[in-house]
């Protein structure tokens, strides 16, 4: 047990690189983890998601997460395969979202597993999923989801609260009072000008702030979403083309679905066929018509959105999608391209100039996405290389992350300088311009962590 009167912070995940968020809190008798995140991205990040977490997870008493994506909660069931069995506390929507996202996530680590055990293409004899489906079930029944902004107790002096933060239905920042102190967990922090959903919530105090620079050292474009997708799709569309959307298939993938439809129906581009290849991208948009207060378009709305795009669900509709030659869009996972049905349309459309692949948004060092995104010139899949012929097409304006700018408007209700802020959940070029944005104008006390680095408060 840690002592009832000293606080200590270590830094697990999110720390010096995007992925893998984990804070341990030591203090009043608890040990608390904000976030249990999957290391994606380059390759010696993965292999951490291969080793026994350095703090006994049968130790852990609770943890908390901000939202559903992998990066934040996808290690769970690893957590409690090594003896954690607390409670997991989040919100609603993030409790729906989190069983998908796991379920989809083990399913995947399976197939790919039996694949490369298949064709032999893995060091690993036998090559091992990193967890299952039975896994994910045993994980499942510890999370609880709670309403936001209700004050959560878990000791006499420890409370903690969920917030909005606009990122993904059921995000939020966490509010957490620990000895007469006020800590700030960001989370992911989205956008003001989200299409679906409702401006970020801001923080008014805070003694410790941890906050998120995945993009610290950039502006979002000014150009609206619709004009760039209209040229992309016009020009796909004048070579008999067919436009695949590597899509997050949380948040990102109905944000496509929604100004496509728009679109559409304002009559500024042709009604050609869209597709939802995506099992998880079909379950998460029944998660959004379960919960419009998390939103700010109306069922009516959804439920036009989601009828005029063609659901696909089983593999062997994938097959057969990815042979047609007719003009369409495919949405499919996964956004960074590292795993699901997307691959199997980059093996057909990769080799294909009247084909266009967008990058949808932000892409981790390592991942196909960011490879493909700075011109390689092939790419491997399964174990073969696929040469890069396609038109490949950036959108950054639908990004989900907030941007320098908007970092820094979150913070704007903070009414005195904290204590000490953690910049986390940022590559290093990211997390330094925050920082030195930051102490340019507001002077506070800043530092980047590194992964592992704790700190006693």
């Amino acid at each position: 047990m840690n002592s009832n009167n000293s606080i200590k912070i270590t830094f697990l995940g999110a720390a010096g690189t995007v992925t893998g968020s984990k804070f341990l809190i030591s203090s009043d008798g608890l040990n608390i983890l904000i976030d249990c995140g999957l290391f994606q991205g380059l390759k010696y990040l993965r292999e951490l998601n291969w080793k026994d977490l350095p703090f006994p997870p049968s130790e852990i008493d609770a943890v908390i997460l901000t939202h559903a994506h992998l990066d934040h909660c996808g290690y769970l069931p690893r957590l409690v395969k090594q003896g954690f069995s607390g409670p997991v506390y989040c919100t609603a929507p993030t409790r729906d979202i989190a069983e998908i996202i796991l379920t989809d996530s083990a399913r995947i680590q399976e197939e790919d597993a039996e694949h490369a055990n298949d064709y032999g293409y893995s060091r690993h004899s036998p090559a091992l999923p990193l967890y299952n489906l039975k896994d994910v079930q045993h994980t499942m029944p510890l999370l609880e989801g709670y309403p936001d902004n209700d004050w959560i107790k878990l000791t006499g002096k420890t409370r903690f609260r969920f917030r909005k933060a606009a990122h993904i239905p059921g995000a939020c920042f966490i509010e957490m009072d620990l000895l007469e102190k006020r800590f700030v967990f960001s989370g992911d922090i989205g956008r003001p000008g989200d299409p679906m959903l409702p401006p970020p919530e801001k923080p008014e105090h805070a003694d410790y702030l941890f906050v998120e620079s995945t993009y610290g050292d950039r502006l979002h474009p000014t150009t609206s979403t619709e004009e760039i997708l209209k040229k992309i799709i016009d020009d796909t569309v004048s070579v008999n083309g067919t436009l695949i959307v590597p899509s997050f298939t949380v948040d990102r993938a109905q944000d496509f679905m929604y100004v496509i439809w728009k679109m559409k129906k304002y009559g500024k581009i042709p009604d050609i066929p869209v597709y939802l290849d995506s099992p998880m991208g079909i379950d998460v948009s029944r998660i959004f018509q379960k919960y419009p207060n998390w939103l700010k378009l109306g069922t009516a709305i959804l439920d036009e959105v989601f009828g005029s795009t063609k659901m696909i669900h089983s593999v062997q509709e994938t097959e057969h999608l990815a042979e047609n030659k007719n003009t369409k869009i495919i949405i499919a996972g996964s956004g960074m391209m590292n795993g699901g049905r997307i691959l199997r349309y980059l093996k057909t459309h990769l080799g294909n100039p009247s084909s266009t692949v967008i990058i949808p948004g932000y892409q981790a060092a390592g991942t196909r996405g960011r490879m493909i995104s700075e011109g390689a010139q092939e790419i491997k899949i399964h174990g073969h290389y696929f040469e890069v012929k396609a038109h490949v097409a950036n959108i950054n304006t639908m990004s989900s992350h907030a941007d320098q700018k908007e970092i820094i408007d979150w913070l704007a209700n903070l009414r005195t300088p904290p204590e000490k802020v953690f910049i986390v959940h940022g590559e290093q070029q990211a997390s330094d311009a925050l920082r030195v944005k930051l102490k340019d104008t507001r002077g506070w006390n800043i530092t980047i962590p590194h992964l592992g680095q704790g700190f006693d408060l």
